[in-house]
């Protein structure tokens, strides 16, 4: 999980800018039914028993929806990145607090353009996990609408509450801007809730756990109560490979390579309590993408298998022997069976 040095956290004051409870005030003025406090306390577990539902984290690419999710879960399991595009599957992130557990779903961005088979399958991943939900997360960037946005909310079903996250909300210094433009987006859609927020502000999180609680149905966990997610080693080890390709690779490599697992050992030792032996594929379009990857000397691939050994250890816990290799598979992301072979729905 990402954690910013400093925010501008909801509580402070930039000059010029409103207060938090001038933000509330107005957050109430908008709430259809109620004020902050009286939505909130109306929240919260009955003694009853478990409270247990599915959460769909929605919104355009590079929105900040797996910064959301990491910080939900508590732990780094949805890649970030810079560039738009990075998350490619329906994500599940799990967190159980108190009687409560949190089923998060973190999707690909809505793709809008380039009709790809790629891109097809990415959309499919959307509509499929705003299908059958207890509630969505509208994420967009505080103060901020464009026509992307206006094609991923066009998609949302009536009958499933939605709750408004206005992200980003530490890069807005002048809070008060903010009123006008959350009435605008209560015109575009029923939203249940409105909430400006930062994803790297803990407090923030906080808050959002509590406004999100009371929409879950009573109902029994479906997971353990230590399950962080129902995504496999093998995949993590995928996107964490992923991760770092275009972290070190910036806006030169396009969007459409991939990371492929081939082999997977877990070998005794007596050195370490597990060793894990892996490797792991890039699969790029063109030579000259593969000579990207690669760099002078072989440095830059050296650099993201590094850094990717090093955080799966963390993640899994155990020491890995990491091999990468780099493939050209000319047009994949434009055949469905290549693109259904390297693992997308």
């Amino acid at each position: 999980m990402t954690n910013a040095p400093k925010n501008v956290a909801p509580g402070a004051s930039p000059a010029g800018a409103a207060t938090q409870n001038d933000l509330d005030s107005m957050l109430a003025a908008l709430r259809p039914g109620g004020t902050v406090a009286a939505a909130q306390a109306d929240g919260g577990t009955s003694a009853a028993g478990q409270r247990c539902g599915l959460i769909a984290i929605v919104g355009k690419p590079n929105v900040g929806k797996s910064t959301l999710m990491n910080a939900l879960v508590g732990q780094k399991i949805s890649i970030t990145s810079r560039k738009a595009q990075t998350t490619r599957h329906r994500i599940t992130g799990i967190r159980t607090r108190g009687q409560t557990q949190f089923v998060f779903v973190d999707t690909p961005g809505f793709q809008t353009r380039h009709s790809t088979a790629l891109n097809k399958s990415l959309n499919k991943a959307v509509m499929g996990a705003i299908g059958d939900v207890d509630l969505i997360l509208f994420v967009v960037e505080a103060g901020s609408f464009t026509l992307q946005d206006a094609k991923v909310l066009s998609l949302f079903k009536p009958g499933i509450p939605t709750l408004l996250i206005a992200n980003k909300l530490d890069t807005v210094h002048r809070r008060a801007e903010i009123a006008p433009w959350l009435k605008g987006m209560q015109e575009r859609h029923p939203f249940a809730e409105f909430v400006p927020m930062s994803a790297k502000s803990k407090g923030d999180i906080e808050r959002l756990y509590g406004i999100v609680e009371k929409y879950l149905p009573e109902q029994a966990w479906w997971y353990a109560e230590d399950e962080l997610t129902d995504r496999s080693e093998k995949f993590l080890a995928s996107e964490t490979v992923r991760e770092k390709l275009f972290r070190f690779t910036g806006d030169e490599l396009p969007y459409t390579s991939t990371v492929m697992i081939e082999k997977w050992d877990e070998e005794e030792s007596r050195q370490y309590k597990r060793f894990v032996r892996i490797a792991a594929t890039i699969v790029v379009e063109r030579d000259s993408h593969k000579a990207m990857v690669i760099g002078d000397k072989g440095e830059r691939l050296k650099r993201i298998s590094t850094e990717a050994r090093q955080e799966l250890e963390r993640l899994l816990d155990a020491k890995v022997f990491l091999e990468i290799w780099v493939k050209v598979r000319s047009g994949w992301a434009d055949d469905e069976a290549r693109v259904r072979s390297f693992g997308y729905e």
